[in-house]
C-alpha cells in the first residue's frame, strides 16, 4: 500500500499517461525506477482489426465544455478554486479533441508507452470493489440533467471532502477505473479536472453512480444525501421554470401581432425611497412640490430588487419588500421581468425557487380550508416532489411574489386573527394573508408584494419591511419603449414625433400603461391606413382610454357587480372634487373635499386608480397623509368630464329651440371666458379637455361604459364657431394658441380654422 501511495503522489511537474501519449513523449518525465519504466521505441505493428479489448470502454457523446458551464454556475464563494492563474496543465481545454482517443493511442509511431510494473502482494491484497454501472437504454433522461449541472453538483459535493478523504477518493478511482484514471498524476488533479475527466468517459447517470458508490465506501452518507437532494431540487426547479415559462413568457399581443416580452420591456424608474408624491410636471403651469420627502434615494433596476448584494447589505437586510406604485406605473411589467430573468438565469440565481402567487389567482381559494403548501402545490404541481426539509433549508432560498395586494377585498384584521405559522396546516385564505402581512409565515422565505399606495390598510405598523417605489419611465425610456414596440423604424419615429407634438402627451408617457395605449392606437391606424396614417389629434381621447382601462379593471377585479349608473355617479362625485380644487388652484385633496362628496379615499386610490396617497414629513415627529390625483392633468380631465356630463344631463330637461341651444352653450362660453382671464393658464388644459369631450370618437368611447346614454349638448359647428370668435377677439398670443389647441381637440384641422378666420 505504501508503494502504491508513493506512486500516486507524483510531483506537480509530472504528466499524465494520456498526455504523454498525445504529446509523443515530448515532455520530460520524473522517473521512479521502482515503479515505472519506459520501453524502447519500436516499429508500428499491424494489430489487425481488433487491436485491443474494448469491452470495458464506455462510449458517450463528447461533452461540450462542462468546465466552462461549471464556472458560469459556480457561486462567488467557490470562485477561488477556478481562478485562471491557478489552472494546472491538466485543466480541461475548451476546444479539445476527443480525450478518450488521446488516452488510448497505441501506435508506437506516435507515442512512448508508460507501463506500470506488476503490483506487489500488498497492493493486490486489497479487493477492487467496482460497482455494476447500470443504465437502462430505454430510460428517458430528465432534461434538467445537463453536463453543466452534473459537473457543478459533483464538484460541489467533492469540495466538502477533507483532504485525506479526497486523496482516498482519487486512489479508488485509480484502482477501480484504470481504463479512465490510469494516469500517474491523478493525485495532482484538481476537482474540476477530475470530474471533467469522469464526464468525458462516462454518461451523466453513470458518473453520478460512480460518485455515489465511492462516497458510500468512504462512509459519506451525508454527502450522498446532499447530492441526491441537489438532483431532486434541480428537477423540480426545471419543471417549475417550464411552468412559469408557459405562463409568463407568452408574447405580448399588439393589434394582431405578437412580440416577445423581452423585446418590449424597457427599464423602469425604481427608487429606494417611497412617498415621493405624483409626477407634477405640467405643460402650462409650474406646480408647487406636493411632498416634503427630501431623500433622493437610490435608483434600482429590476435585478436589484432582491439581489444577493442587497441581501448582504446590513442596512437593507430585509426579507419582506413592498413595491408601491400608482395605477399604470409598471408594477406588473416589473414582476414579469423579474420572473423571466429568474427563468432564463439572468438574475436572482441565489434564489432556489420562485413562486408567483397573484392575488387574483388566490381568490379561487376563498371560502375553503387550505394550507399555504397546498396552494403552492395546486398552482405549481411540479413542487409536489419537494419534501418539507426543502422548504425549510436555509441554503435553498424561496421567493414568494404576491402581486396586486390591493386586489384582495377581504378585511385584514391584524388584532384578532388567529396566529398561524405552520405553512403545512390547513386554514382559511384570510388567516394566511393576515399572518403573511404580520411576517409570521415561513421565516426562511423571501417575500415580495406589489400594491397601489395606501399600504397602511394592508400592513400593520410593527411589521418589518422595506418599501420601494416604482414611478414608471424616465425621459429616455419613453422613446426606447416605442422603438422596441414598433419593428418599423419609420413608424416608431412617427409615434415619437406624435407624442413630442404635445408636451402633455410627452409628460403622461411616464406611465407605461399610457405608453401602451398610445402605441396600440397608433398601431391600429398603421394597420388600417399604412405607415403614413393620420395619428390621433385629440389628447382627450387618449385620457378617456386611460380612464376606460382603469375603470374596466376595477369592474372586473374589485367590483364585478357595479352598474354603469354607479360608475357614472362615482365619476360625477370625483369630478366635482377635481373641479372644485381646480377653481381654487389646489392639487392636494383635503379631507373636507372627501366629506363633501361621500367618496372614500380607498375607492379613489385603490379601486379606481385615479388618485394616489403618500405621506409627507412636516417635522421629525409630525407626518401628514396627502391625497392627490395620479397627475395634475388627470384632475383637469376629470373636472372637464364632470362639466360635460353635467351639461349633458341638464340638456335632457330643457325646452327645444334656440333657448335650449343658448343654454347648452353657456358652460362652454363661461369656461372659455374664465380661461382667457387666467394669465397663469391654470384652466388651459381643462378647456382643451372640455371641447375634446365633444369629439365623436371620444363620445363613443365614453358611451361604452357610462349610462344613461350621453347626449351631445352642443354641435361641433357651434363649439368651433365660439372658439373662432374668441380667437379673433383675443389679443394675448398664449391664449390664442390654447384656443387653437381646443379646435384641434374638436377634430377641426388647422387649415379649416384658418380659412374660417380669414373670413
Amino acid at each position: 500500500m505504501d508503494d502504491m501511495d508513493e506512486s500516486m503522489a507524483s510531483p506537480s511537474g509530472s504528466f499524465s499517461f494520456g498526455r504523454a501519449v498525445s504529446e509523443r513523449g515530448e515532455n520530460e518525465v520524473d522517473e521512479d525506477e521502482d515503479i515505472f519504466y519506459i520501453p524502447e521505441r519500436r516499429p508500428s505493428l499491424d494489430l489487425g482489426p481488433t487491436p485491443m479489448d474494448t469491452s470495458n470502454w464506455h462510449y458517450v457523446e463528447q461533452a461540450l465544455n462542462p468546465a466552462q458551464s461549471y464556472r458560469s454556475m459556480t457561486s462567488e464563494e467557490n470562485s477561488d478554486i477556478l481562478e485562471e492563474d491557478q489552472r494546472s496543465f491538466t485543466q480541461v481545454q475548451l476546444d479539445r479533441a476527443d480525450s478518450f482517443s488521446s488516452c488510448y493511442s497505441f501506435d508506437s509511431d506516435d507515442c512512448e508507452k508508460k507501463t506500470p510494473k506488476v503490483k506487489s502482494k500488498e497492493d493486490t491484497a486489497e479487493p477492487c470493489s467496482r460497482p455494476e454501472l447500470i443504465q437502462d437504454p430505454n430510460e428517458i433522461r430528465h432534461p434538467s440533467l445537463t453536463v453543466g449541472f452534473t459537473l457543478k453538483a459533483i464538484c460541489d459535493t467533492l469540495q466538502k471532502l477533507s483532504e485525506i478523504d479526497m486523496q482516498i477518493f482519487k486512489r479508488m478511482l485509480w484502482r477501480n477505473y484504470p481504463q479512465t484514471f490510469n494516469t500517474t498524476t491523478i493525485q495532482s488533479m484538481d476537482i474540476l479536472d477530475l470530474v471533467d475527466r469522469l464526464l468525458e468517459c462516462y454518461t451523466l447517470e453513470v458518473s453520478l453512480q460512480i460518485t455515489k458508490h465511492l462516497l458510500t465506501r468512504l462512509g459519506q452518507e451525508r454527502l450522498i444525501t446532499q447530492l441526491q437532494t441537489m438532483c431532486l431540487r434541480n428537477e423540480v426547479r426545471y419543471d417549475l421554470r417550464e411552468t412559469l415559462r408557459k405562463k409568463y413568457c407568452e408574447d405580448v399581443a399588439m393589434e394582431g401581432e405578437k412580440k416577445p416580452f423581452a423585446d418590449v420591456f424597457t427599464n423602469l424608474h425604481i427608487t429606494t425611497t417611497s412617498d415621493n408624491g405624483p409626477n407634477i410636471e405640467h405643460e402650462v403651469m409650474t406646480i408647487k412640490k406636493l411632498n416634503t420627502n427630501r431623500k433622493a434615494g437610490t435608483l434600482l433596476s429590476v435585478p436589484d430588487i432582491f439581489s444577493a448584494e442587497r441581501m448582504r447589505n446590513d442596512f437593507t437586510k430585509v426579507k419582506f419588500i413592498v413595491v408601491i406604485g400608482s395605477a399604470g406605473s409598471g408594477k406588473t411589467m416589473a414582476i414579469r421581468k423579474l420572473i423571466l430573468d429568474w427563468i432564463e438565469e439572468r438574475s436572482h440565481q441565489h434564489i432556489g425557487f420562485l413562486f408567483p402567487l397573484p392575488f387574483r389567482e388566490l381568490k379561487q381559494f376563498e371560502g375553503s380550508t387550505i394550507s399555504l403548501l397546498e396552494i403552492i402545490q395546486t398552482l405549481y404541481p411540479a413542487t409536489k416532489k419537494l419534501r418539507i426539509e426543502d422548504y425549510r433549508c436555509s441554503e435553498c432560498k424561496l421567493l414568494f411574489v404576491f402581486e396586486g395586494l390591493d386586489e384582495y377585498t377581504e378585511k385584514l384584521d391584524f388584532e384578532t386573527t388567529d396566529y398561524y405559522s405552520n405553512f403545512k396546516e390547513p386554514t382559511t385564505l384570510n388567516i394566511i394573508v393576515v399572518n403573511l402581512m404580520r411576517g409570521r409565515l415561513h421565516f426562511q422565505g423571501l417575500f415580495l408584494i406589489t400594491a397601489r399606495p395606501q399600504t397602511r390598510h394592508y400592513l400593520p405598523w410593527d411589521t418589518h419591511y422595506d418599501k420601494i417605489e416604482l414611478r414608471g419611465f424616465l425621459e429616455p425610456d419613453k422613446d426606447e419603449y416605442f422603438k422596441k414596440w414598433f419593428k418599423d423604424p419609420e413608424q416608431a419615429a412617427r409615434v415619437i414625433e406624435f407624442i413630442n407634438s404635445s408636451k402633455t402627451l410627452r409628460i403622461m408617457c411616464h406611465l407605461p400603461l399610457f405608453c401602451s395605449l398610445v402605441a396600440e392606437e397608433c398601431q391600429h391606424r398603421f394597420r388600417e391606413q399604412g405607415t403614413h396614417a393620420t395619428l390621433p389629434s385629440s389628447i382627450t381621447y387618449m385620457y378617456t382610454k386611460l380612464l376606460f382601462v382603469l375603470l374596466r379593471q376595477h369592474r372586473l377585479l374589485r367590483a364585478p357587480h357595479r352598474s354603469a349608473d354607479e360608475e357614472r355617479d362615482f365619476l360625477m362625485k370625483l369630478g366635482k372634487v377635481a373641479f372644485t380644487m381646480l377653481e381654487k388652484g389646489e392639487f392636494r385633496i383635503s379631507k373636507s373635499h372627501w366629506k363633501a362628496t361621500g367618496v372614500s379615499d380607498e375607492e379613489a386610490v385603490v379601486n379606481s386608480g385615479l388618485c394616489t396617497l403618500y405621506v409627507t414629513r412636516i417635522s421629525v415627529m409630525c407626518r401628514e397623509t396627502v391625497l392627490s390625483f395620479i397627475h395634475p392633468t388627470v384632475q383637469e380631465y376629470l373636472a372637464a368630464l364632470y362639466t360635460f356630463l353635467s351639461s349633458s344631463s341638464q340638456g335632457k330637461s330643457m325646452l327645444k329651440g334656440m333657448l335650449k341651444a343658448q343654454k347648452d352653450m353657456e358652460p362652454y362660453k363661461t369656461a372659455v371666458d374664465k380661461s382667457l382671464k387666467c394669465e397663469d393658464g391654470k384652466l388651459d388644459l381643462f378647456l382643451r379637455f372640455l371641447f375634446g369631450m365633444l369629439h365623436k370618437p371620444n363620445l363613443e368611447l365614453l358611451q361604452s361604459f357610462v349610462a344613461p346614454p350621453i347626449k351631445q349638448p352642443v354641435s361641433i359647428e357651434d363649439a368651433a364657431g365660439l372658439l373662432r370668435k374668441r380667437i379673433r377677439d383675443c389679443q394675448d398670443p398664449n391664449r390664442k394658441i390654447n384656443l387653437q389647441c381646443c379646435l384641434e381637440e374638436l377634430g377641426v384641422h388647422a387649415s379649416d380654422s384658418a380659412s374660417h378666420l380669414s373670413h
